[in-house]
């Protein structure tokens, strides 16, 4: 039998120039990794001597308290309704970025350079802080959980969407336009036949992660599990805290299963 032969993805050096640039790179690349331990201040030692700090935190959260699951419900609810606001929010401002972020399109450079720059802002911005900025403007309870995470994900959905735009295949488009067919009509029948199956897939992730993040928003005022996860926590009553924590986990994990169901049925949907 022949045995295996792997190959890397970028041919390796065959000089001695190309071997010695390759040694230079892992040495930086070594001194760089180094220099920023350093300034994370990683310490082993330190984590090793706070175990037993761990591990008499989660001593004292067993046994979780079932007696407030019944007080769970409304804001894992909450949670839910925040995350579900906050991603269609997101998606309607990214669907014309979008369009005017992909290069392939033809659009006015202006605008893709201005449209580039404003989804990398937006999503440069973590969630925690945009809700901070919306609980000050319109006070506090879920709005301004939806409203951050809407914010933020315009700008991921808008990345995401226009590099699914990017990758599609010119030939419709080129033969759309031959045919004299105006912008939005490339657009329905070019584009939009070719990127929705990732986009909804896209979509469905989206909204996995604002699951997640809208659980953690309530800990600055905006509602939902995270309120009832700080509270407990600034009250010290740490078995209510271990139920929280395993009410959001169950709440991710169930919308992980079914996202990634829902994900495959419409990527092998697509493929069929």
């Amino acid at each position: 039998m022949t045995p295996h032969r792997y190959q890397w993805v970028v041919p390796l050096p065959q000089s001695a120039r190309g071997r010695a640039s390759l040694f230079a790179t892992l040495v930086a690349g070594c001194a760089l990794l180094h220099w920023s331990a350093g300034g994370a201040q990683l310490s082993w030692g330190e984590l090793a001597a706070g175990l037993p700090q761990i591990a008499d935190f989660l001593s004292r959260t067993l046994p979780p308290d079932p007696g407030i699951l019944s007080r769970l419900v409304a804001p894992a609810i909450e949670t839910v309704q925040i995350a579900v606001w906050g991603t269609l929010l997101g998606i309607v401002p990214a669907i014309p970025l979008s369009f005017l972020a992909a290069r392939n399109l033809n659009g006015p450079r202006w605008a893709y350079h201005l449209t580039r720059q404003f989804l990398n802002v937006t999503r440069s911005i973590n969630e925690l802080i945009l809700a901070l900025v919306f609980v000050s403007a319109v006070g506090l309870g879920p709005f301004p959980g939806v409203l951050a995470l809407a914010l933020h994900g315009a700008g991921m959905l808008g990345k995401f969407f226009a590099e699914a735009i990017e990758e599609i295949d010119a030939g419709p488009l080129e033969a759309l336009r031959a045919t004299g067919a105006r912008p939005l009509q490339i657009v329905v029948f070019g584009v939009l036949p070719q990127v929705v199956t990732a986009w909804i897939a896209v979509v469905l992730y989206r909204f996995e992660v604002n699951l997640r993040s809208a659980t953690v928003l309530g800990m600055v005022g905006a509602g939902g599990l995270g309120f009832e996860l700080v509270s407990s926590l600034k009250l010290f009553r740490y078995p209510e805290t271990a139920t929280c924590i395993i009410v959001i986990a169950v709440m991710v994990v169930v919308a992980d299963t079914l996202s990634s169901r829902l994900r495959h049925a419409i990527q092998h949907g697509g493929r069929s």
